[in-house]
């Protein structure tokens, strides 16, 4: 093979991989959740300093569910479409209550059996406090779904639907 075909053989496989990669990303990212505060409210929590998960997650925590995601909570069996946000906001005291700050981050839990098969079939995505775009999660969903693992019996999922 001549040089110069040679090298634009070597460019072009470059360029494939590259967009391989790029479309392989797209397909395992997880959309940020639009309008997620107008879902259902599955409820609220504090966690505070020295509970073992206050190290990134102590704050004020709220958990939102579409209409998927409510009804798997109830059923146990979440269909693709289903998603679950975990809105994290500053916690502090005031006036002796505990009130919420800025955002820290907004974190989706978002179901796909086929496209997130490695982690359970959900896809996992943390956005950095009021950014739609700033990603938190760089490894596939990898590190969330190994605490999610311990939820293999209720779906991975930690949140359950109350009378």
């Amino acid at each position: 093979m001549p040089k110069r075909t040679r090298k634009i053989a070597i460019a072009l496989t470059l360029v494939a991989g590259v967009a391989v990669a790029a479309v392989s990303a797209a397909d395992t990212a997880v959309p940020y959740p639009k309008g997620y505060r107008d879902w259902h409210h599955v409820k609220s929590m504090v966690i505070l300093p020295g509970h073992p998960l206050a190290d990134p997650f102590a704050g004020v925590h709220h958990i939102y569910a579409n209409d998927k995601a409510r009804a798997g909570l109830t059923s146990g069996q979440y269909a693709d479409g289903a998603v679950l946000v975990f809105d994290l906001l500053e916690g502090g005291v005031k006036d002796n209550a505990i009130a919420e700050g800025a955002r820290k981050l907004v974190g989706v839990m978002h179901r796909d059996a086929k496209r997130f098969a490695a982690t359970g079939g959900w896809g996992f995505e943390g956005f950095a406090g009021d950014s739609r775009e700033k990603r938190l999660v760089g490894d596939g969903g990898q590190s969330c779904f190994a605490c999610h693992q311990a939820q293999k019996g209720q779906g991975f999922v930690y949140s359950a639907s109350r009378p």
